[in-house]
């Protein structure tokens, strides 16, 4: 008798295995009543563009940067945005895109407020990359790489516009 119900369990046990197996894979039951439809996930085309400002958090950094261009000139940066060497923007290792930070040149006292939507650079000792126009304005893109203090600005302008950022500060 032992064996029969030992034979009866493991038969069970076999029999919800090949129904188990059998089911399909992938397909979640169907909603129950009042339940919502869940969207598909975003593609990464259809990804909203970075936020023009991000509150800030106090932070300051000391250090070497350094500036790119041409040959990124119109490529995506990596908040999505097309990347403009013309406008006042920055490559950051893990500030938000969005952050406004003041680059201020440590060897002349000029500074610019830039907004990061990149990320970078990777390169070992340096803090951040600019775009070319943030370069110029801070006077080392002959010299390429130049010490620098950024600190997060601590509000978010009304207006964004390259008029606005493209006065540079004068020496101390």
């Amino acid at each position: 008798m032992a064996f029969i119900s030992k034979s009866m369990g493991v038969l069970a046990g076999v029999m919800s295995l090949a129904v188990i197996g059998c089911a399909e894979v992938g397909h979640a039951p169907p909603p129950g009543p009042g339940a919502r439809p869940v969207p598909p996930p975003a593609s990464r085309a259809a990804r909203p563009a970075a936020p023009a400002c991000v509150p800030a958090r106090a932070f300051r950094q000391e250090g070497t940067a350094s500036w790119y261009g041409r040959p990124y000139h119109g490529r995506r940066t990596a908040s999505g945005q097309i990347y403009n060497m013309h406008d006042f923007t920055a490559a950051h290792r893990n500030l938000p895109f969005g952050s406004r930070i003041r680059v201020t040149n440590k060897r002349n006292g000029r500074s610019v407020l830039v907004t990061v939507n990149d990320r970078g650079p990777f390169i070992r000792g340096r803090i951040v990359d600019l775009s070319y126009r943030a370069a110029r304005a801070l006077q080392f893109v002959r010299a390429g790489l130049v010490p620098v203090r950024i600190e997060r600005v601590g509000r978010c302008p009304a207006r964004q516009s390259a008029a606005s950022d493209a006065q540079p500060s004068p020496g101390r």
